[in-house]
Order: C-alpha cells, then sequence, then structure tokens
C-alpha cells in the first residue's frame, strides 16, 4: 500500500466497497477495553463485591451478577453511578453516604469504594496488558497527524495506562477524577467525550469515538460526534449497534486508516469475508 493509506491487518478484501467514514481530525478512545485489556478486570471486581452483597441481603432470592448485569448497568459508568444502577435493577434502596466512607460501609459511596480496592487488587495481581492491535491503530493515526484523547469514567485510568506503558501516548486524558472534579454527567451523557473534543480543539462532527460500552457509544451519539464505532468485546455486536453505533468491529484490527482529500483521515472498515 501506497503513503496514503496504512492497513492494520494482512487480510484481503472481497472487492465489495467497504464502509468508510471521513474526515476524521481526531479520535476519541475509551480506554478500559478499547486501549487496555482492563474490562475483564473491572468485570471481577464487580462480580465480586456484588455476589457477595448479594448473598448477604438477597439470599436465594437474588440471582448473582450476570455478564449481562454488567454490561447493562456498570460498563462505562463511574462506579457510584454503577452501584446505584445496579441496585436499583434489583430493586434494592441504599443510602447514597459520602465518597469518603470506609469499603466496609454499606452506603452506594462505600460499595463503590470497596469495588476499586477489588479493582486495583486485580491490577497488582494480573497486570495491564493493551491490545496490540489498538496500538498499531494508534500508530497508524498518527503517521496522518490525527490527535488522540482517552478517556474514563474510572477514577484509575492513569494508573491503567502507566502500568500499560501508554502514560505518555494520547494528546488528552480525562478521567473520573476531572469529570468529578469539573461535575461532568457520567456516560450515556455525552460530557465526558466533548470535554475531550474542546481540548483537543477539534469540532466533534470531524471527531471519532471509539467504544466498547452501550452507554459509552450512546454518549458519543448523543455528542453529536461524527463517527461513533462499536468494539465488540462483549459478543453483543446488536446492542452496540442499537445504542447508536455507525458500525461495530470485533478488533480495531479491522480497521485501515487513509488520507482524506479535505485533512485527516478516513477510516475503512475491511471486509473480512
Amino acid at each position: 500500500m501506497g503513503s496514503n493509506s496504512i492497513r492494520l491487518s494482512g487480510s484481503g478484501t472481497s472487492g465489495v466497497a467497504a464502509p468508510t467514514f471521513g474526515p476524521i481530525d481526531a479520535v476519541v478512545f475509551d480506554t478500559d477495553g478499547v486501549i487496555t485489556r482492563t474490562a475483564e478486570l473491572h468485570r471481577a471486581a464487580w462480580k465480586r463485591l456484588f455476589d457477595d452483597y448479594l448473598m448477604t441481603h438477597g439470599g436465594d432470592r437474588q440471582r448473582p451478577f450476570s455478564d449481562e448485569d454488567y454490561l447493562a448497568h456498570v460498563d462505562g459508568r463511574p462506579r457510584y453511578d454503577g452501584v446505584e444502577t445496579f441496585l436499583s435493577s434489583r430493586r434494592i434502596d441504599l443510602a447514597y453516604g459520602e465518597r469518603a466512607d470506609a469499603p466496609d460501609v454499606e452506603t452506594v459511596c462505600g460499595l463503590g469504594n470497596r469495588k476499586d480496592e477489588y479493582f486495583q487488587a486485580e491490577v497488582a495481581k494480573r497486570g495491564v496488558h493493551a491490545y496490540d492491535t489498538t496500538i498499531a491503530f494508534m500508530d497508524a493515526l498518527r503517521s496522518f497527524g490525527v490527535v488522540m484523547a482517552a478517556v474514563s469514567a474510572s477514577e484509575n485510568q492513569r494508573l491503567v495506562l502507566e502500568s500499560a506503558g501508554l502514560l505518555g501516548s494520547f494528546d488528552v486524558l480525562v478521567d473520573g477524577v476531572e469529570s468529578r472534579e469539573l461535575g461532568l454527567a457520567g456516560k450515556p451523557d455525552p460530557a465526558l467525550f466533548l470535554e475531550a473534543a474542546a481540548r483537543l480543539a477539534v469540532e466533534p462532527a470531524r471527531t471519532a469515538v471509539l467504544e466498547d460500552a452501550r452507554s459509552g457509544v450512546a454518549a458519543g451519539r448523543a455528542g453529536g460526534f461524527g463517527t461513533v464505532i462499536g468494539v465488540n468485546r462483549g459478543g453483543r455486536p446488536d446492542s452496540l449497534r442499537a445504542a447508536g453505533a455507525d458500525v461495530v468491529v470485533d478488533d480495531l484490527e479491522d480497521l485501515s486508516v487513509h488520507q482524506h482529500p479535505d485533512g485527516g483521515c478516513q477510516l475503512h472498515v475491511e471486509d473480512r469475508s
């Protein structure tokens, strides 16, 4: 391929026109599940938290925390929002409490802080690994002068990116700490993505959002972003489409990066048939 396009995989296409998106001047990545393989660490921490809590407070009447619970109620949300949303789905009413609540305090904040302890323990035990295909995609974007942001509802974003060796790889970072300090609403509200676009000094209409969570896809769509790509890590592509994704890919190697005549780049979805 020439210097005007970069394909991330050696696979060819079937000759059918690939979906194309652009012009794109910037890409905003969700962190957990798109850049790093940490969605599974979050999932494990949430399951430990809620299974223990439900066993104590619901007994046989409450089924264990499931993958569907994770995707529907906590994935992509700030942790206190996740606690409230999940407990509400099980018709459990718990006092909100305060951010300073200890992890053993039975409030929304206490449970959220307990989940944070569990997540950090998972990081310490298992480490953080980035998706190689995401790194290759970032390199391709960078070669076309596309600016990049990494966002996360988690307050552990910098810990995660530093553990993966990627802390200095983005032009802008926006995490759960800054979201709280700025009073930004959590996903599916688009505030997190719009803050990233503002810091990058780009128009949302010429910006792509890459998300693996339903709430994040919905946020990208609500924010008026020109391209919203769902990354199907959870095995439920239809739910990402229903949330508003322009296209759903299984991995970022399914995207190739090309020069756009109006500047920036355009993204092609590679045909794997």
